[in-house]
């Protein structure tokens, strides 16, 4: 254990911060057309600790395009056993009307995909929700992290 001690020392005193801390993020995210864009929106407010209101620092505007379905395996009667969903956003955030990151992020996940009607349904339903969850994940991060970097070069106009 105290051999291990020493990589650890250096962290002490180097001013990291870990991004996903008590840190109030003050972030709107702005509504998001679509059922899947009610899902991202939540998704992303507690990411970011809970539903705010337009007077937050942050604006988040995200425009989610409708999901690409794409054949991932074929039987040999042409039938297809797996899809693939694709989900993409576009993503800007702002603070005052002045924008400060703007970006597009994709996620995706391969389902099974059965000849059966309430089946195929369930296994399409759990890879949207499972998509959206990685696009706000990965939202989620890059968001906080432009936060960080904007706060951090106006800390001295404070």
């Amino acid at each position: 254990m105290k051999k291990y001690l020493w990589f650890l020392l250096p962290l002490a005193a180097c001013g990291f911060q870990p991004m996903y801390t008590e840190r109030d993020t003050d972030i709107y995210v702005a509504p998001i057309s679509g059922i899947n864009g009610i899902d991202l929106r939540n998704d992303l407010s507690a990411k970011f600790g809970g539903m705010r209101d337009a007077t937050a620092t942050y604006t988040l505007t995200v425009n989610l395009h409708s999901p690409i379905t794409r054949y991932k395996a074929l039987e040999a009667t042409g039938d297809a056993t797996w899809q693939e969903i694709v989900l993409t956003a576009d993503y800007v955030l702002a603070v005052d009307d002045t924008e400060i990151a703007r970006g597009t992020e994709s996620a995706s996940e391969s389902y099974t995909f059965v000849r059966y009607l309430v089946a195929a349904n369930a296994s399409y339903n759990n890879a949207v929700q499972n998509t959206i969850g990685v696009l706000a994940e990965k939202i989620g991060a890059r968001v906080i992290a432009e936060t960080y970097r904007y706060d951090s070069n106006h800390d001295d106009e404070k």
